[in-house]
């Protein structure tokens, strides 16, 4: 019997046969922890009274949340991050470099590898072949002390894609419809993995986006193979010697399959307050907007801003809207200025921000008005998320979160790029 992808990373890690539905102890190849989930990770470790990490360079703490830190809270906080990170001797990537999945992608992760994060979204790195998945900081402690951690082999969905993407239509159009479709938790502890022939087609990026919004549908990892694609990414970031080929068997077992045509997708948007409640953005012409924020660990990457400054480019943002934009990384915003992106973004009257979350989890940097709508490209609108519970957030792709920043409303993008 055959192999899901996630049952051959942990029957390889654990040493076992690993099948869905069992309990096993693997090794894990990264940890890291972020400046609003690490404190209380760090507390954890030391309360624990292990002398050391048990895996130091392979232990990473990410300053990306709340960077350059808003009030004396948070930067305590960071504080108190470096001084661990100095005590023992493992990695920080201070403020400024950029969002930890991003990171983890451009520096760190590579097929068949275990990644854990205190993170929900430390998902991301499932578009390389990693089973990348987020646990509580508690747990995360327990991961820094021992190096390894028990896992449930999660039950997979296949997600079989094919057809090829219209303009203006990309990834988080077809996750959000593929949430929309599943539920908010229709594969809760599931793998969602990612096959059919459109996938080789699908860019790393592309993929990325994909896999780090598996988990709004409860996912357990998203799942992509390691592939020709994933090798030449990992060549131009220096890790070439990383790449194995990671495919699912031919007879893996599925509990559920789902196919769908990219062909026939169209720019989507979800609606206050679930990620789960989506609509054609055709159908949400009219809804006025306040505020588009373009960035997050979603959708800050470098193919996601060229899209935007497509649909800028020679135009002006509507008067009544503000648009902030966030890279991702600061090789994302380097890359951006030398593309003329920058520019763009900056004569349509942007806001450019730091490489970091900025405004995505509401502690600063685009916090809105009571009443007020954002568009953002954000993986999550939960009620208050942005930092005010009388606002409202929808979610969209950059292109259509470009248009709807030109027009005031929310904007089928298809229109401006014809």
């Amino acid at each position: 019997m055959g192999r899901t992808i996630s049952e051959k990373i942990l029957s390889e890690k654990s040493g076992t046969d690993a099948r869905a539905g069992d309990i096993v102890i693997a090794p894990v190849d990264w940890v890291f922890v972020q400046d609003t989930t690490g404190p209380l990770t760090v507390r954890q470790f030391r309360e624990s009274k292990h002398a050391s990490l048990a895996k130091p360079q392979r232990t990473i703490i990410f300053l990306d949340h709340a960077v350059p830190s808003p009030n004396r809270q948070l930067s305590n906080d960071h504080q108190l991050l470096r001084q661990f990170a100095q005590e023992n001797s493992c990695r920080i990537f201070e403020g400024g470099h950029g969002i930890c999945h991003q990171l983890v992608a451009e520096k760190l992760a590579s097929p068949g590898e275990i990644i854990v994060g205190a993170d929900s979204h430390t998902v991301t790195a499932g578009g390389l072949s990693a089973f990348a998945t987020g646990m509580g900081s508690s747990d995360v402690a327990v991961v820094f002390a021992l190096g390894k951690t028990w896992f449930r082999v999660p039950e997979t969905f296949k997600i079989n894609l094919n057809g090829k993407f219209q303009k203006a239509v990309d990834a988080k159009d077809l996750v959000l419809y593929l949430i929309g479709r599943l539920g908010a938790d229709g594969a809760t502890y599931k793998a969602l993995e990612f096959s059919g022939n459109a996938v080789a087609s699908l860019t790393i990026p592309q993929r990325l986006t994909i896999a780090n919004m598996a988990v709004e549908a409860g996912a357990k990892v998203g799942l992509f193979p390691s592939d020709d694609i994933t090798k030449q990414y990992l060549q131009s970031q220096s890790r070439g010697a990383n790449y194995v080929p990671l495919y699912p068997d031919s007879d893996a077992i599925y509990e559920l399959v789902i196919d769908i045509n990219l062909a026939e997708l169209e720019p989507m948007v979800a609606m206050p307050h679930a990620v789960d409640n989506v609509a054609p953005a055709s159908s949400l012409a009219g809804t006025r907007i306040d505020q588009v924020f373009i960035g997050t660990c979603t959708n800050g990457r470098l193919n996601d801003l060229a899209i935007a400054a497509k649909i800028l480019k020679s135009k002006k943002c509507h008067p009544n809207v503000r648009l902030i934009i966030a890279p991702a990384s600061r090789k994302i915003l380097l890359d951006a200025m030398k593309s003329g992106y920058i520019e763009t973004f900056l004569q349509a009257g942007a806001v450019i921000l730091p490489p970091g979350c900025a405004a995505c989890v509401g502690i600063h940097q685009g916090i809105l008005g009571d009443n007020e709508v954002c568009l953002s490209t954000a993986n999550r609108n939960f009620k208050g998320r942005m930092g005010n519970p009388e606002a409202l957030i929808y979610l969209a792709s950059p292109a259509t979160a470009a248009a709807s920043a030109v027009t005031g409303e929310i904007t089928d993008p298809r229109g401006l790029l014809r």
